[in-house]
């Protein structure tokens, strides 16, 4: 259990998983996470859990070891020259602003800051995220110690050059999305085919869910794996080179850089 003091700087989807990961994983008492956001509803969200609001930025920044800027990369610099004025001690920023380079937040809040910037997912909420760590300028080893026991408590982290960020975002950030949309096309392909759709959603859901479990387990590459449950002339090899000759591999290559090309866009 960290016993630094954590200032939540933006209570959407994405830090509210964030937060629910931790507290149920333990990292942070709950009495050392507060919580700001301008949205009442998000407010009483966040109290709900039992969780400290801060209602200005002077508030949330006064006893907070490390911040998480968990805001829209939209609001960043709005948000940015709101704390700069704040930061009255020596705290740690982590960001989850996709798209937002350490470089920019040093630029609005004293280059002397420490940054960090990082790429989580949602399944941090489920204790299965994965986030790519990048470290700003002035970082070394305590501050990205601090960064992995945050991010590796819900889940899996790697640390990354942030020149690599944006193809992060659209690997892992984004990621889960795809998934979920592959579960929506699979489930409705196979309600036509005459399955009720709560079947055939839980028995998608549970094939990701293996096959990812089993890729991350089993030390094999995915592609060995793919060769292994594909026979000869059988239902498997069947789909895939339904896949194949539709340019399935294309169309993901065209998909990530579509995201990463949007992350870029972001950080300008």
């Amino acid at each position: 259990m960290l016993q630094s003091r954590m200032g939540v700087l933006g209570f959407g989807n994405m830090g509210k998983a964030l937060v629910l990961g931790l507290l149920q994983k333990g990292t942070f008492p709950k009495n050392h996470i507060k919580v700001y956001d301008p949205d009442t509803t998000k407010q009483q969200e966040a109290q709900a859990l039992g969780l400290q609001i801060a209602h200005t930025y002077a508030d949330l920044l006064d006893e907070s070891d490390v911040v998480l800027v968990a805001c829209k990369p939209q609001n960043i610099t709005e948000v940015l020259e709101g704390i700069r004025p704040a930061l009255n001690h020596d705290c740690l920023i982590i960001s989850i602003a996709a798209g937002i380079s350490t470089e920019f937040i040093r630029k609005h809040l004293g280059e002397n800051v420490r940054v960090i910037r990082v790429m989580p997912n949602t399944p941090a909420l489920v204790l299965s995220g994965a986030a790519g760590i990048a470290l700003g300028q002035g970082c070394g080893e305590a501050e990205e110690q601090i960064a992995k026991e945050i991010f590796n408590a819900v889940g899996v982290c790697e640390v990354v050059p942030e020149e690599q960020m944006d193809v992060v975002t659209a690997l892992s950030g984004s990621g889960p999305a795809y998934f979920f949309y592959m579960v929506e096309c699979m489930t409705k392909a196979a309600v036509a085919h005459g399955l009720k759709e709560a079947q055939a959603t839980r028995l998608a859901a549970q094939t990701l869910l293996g096959a990812g479990l089993l890729l991350d387990r089993s030390g094999e590459s995915a592609e060995q794996l793919r060769a292994r449950v594909t026979s000869k002339g059988g239902t498997t090899e069947a789909a895939l080179k339904c896949f194949m000759e539709s340019g399935f591999d294309q169309l993901v290559a065209k998909a990530i850089e579509a995201a990463a090309k949007r992350s870029k866009e972001l950080g300008k």
